[in-house]
């Protein structure tokens, strides 16, 4: 499995903005959502945090992307889901973004340098453009030899969507 960035309301300011920002004048049952998100994160024994604001990733992107090219990269993905969804930290934050480097163990002095000198601009700009491309307008969305699913789904719809594209069922 490999992440690819997306950008998930790229225009949103350094400070955030509140929910109910966000979403104003879209009709969107906030507490609704939220208990619907809690619901299925239960379900799948994940932690899932009330936030109130939503944040631009855009930094937090390029961390992970230099995060993919070491050993154990794929952990920073939850430290940041975590950060983000269950604490409701704000990842345009570098001492946040630091933070996280740390819990995982990974060099604080290394991502400094990835985040000053922006080291993976170009990777993310790639990734939006491949999201541009797919015609993605949600995340998560899953894509396995050229088909899809956008959203939180059900393990059965993404097991689904692997052997549709050619995975061999397990047993």
């Amino acid at each position: 499995m490999r992440f690819r960035h997306f950008p998930l309301h790229p225009d949103t300011p350094d400070e955030g903005l509140t929910l109910e920002e966000l979403f104003a004048g879209r009709n969107v049952d906030i507490p609704a959502a939220q208990l619907r998100m809690t619901g299925l994160m239960e379900q799948e024994g994940l932690p899932y945090g009330q936030r109130t604001h939503t944040y631009n990733s855009r930094l937090a992107q390029e961390l992970a992307a230099w995060a993919d090219t070491q050993p154990g990269g794929n952990a920073i993905h939850d430290a940041l889901f975590h950060a983000y969804f269950v604490d409701g930290q704000n990842l345009t934050s570098k001492d946040v973004l630091l933070s996280v480097v740390t819990k995982i163990g990974f060099s604080t002095e290394e991502a400094v340098v990835v985040l000053d000198d922006r080291k993976f601009h170009e990777q993310v700009d790639a990734d939006w453009a491949l999201s541009r491309q797919y015609q993605i307008t949600g995340v998560p969305t899953f894509v396995a030899n050229g088909r899809g699913a956008s959203g939180a789904q059900p393990y059965e719809a993404l097991e689904q969507l692997v052997v549709a594209a050619g995975a061999r069922r397990r047993t």
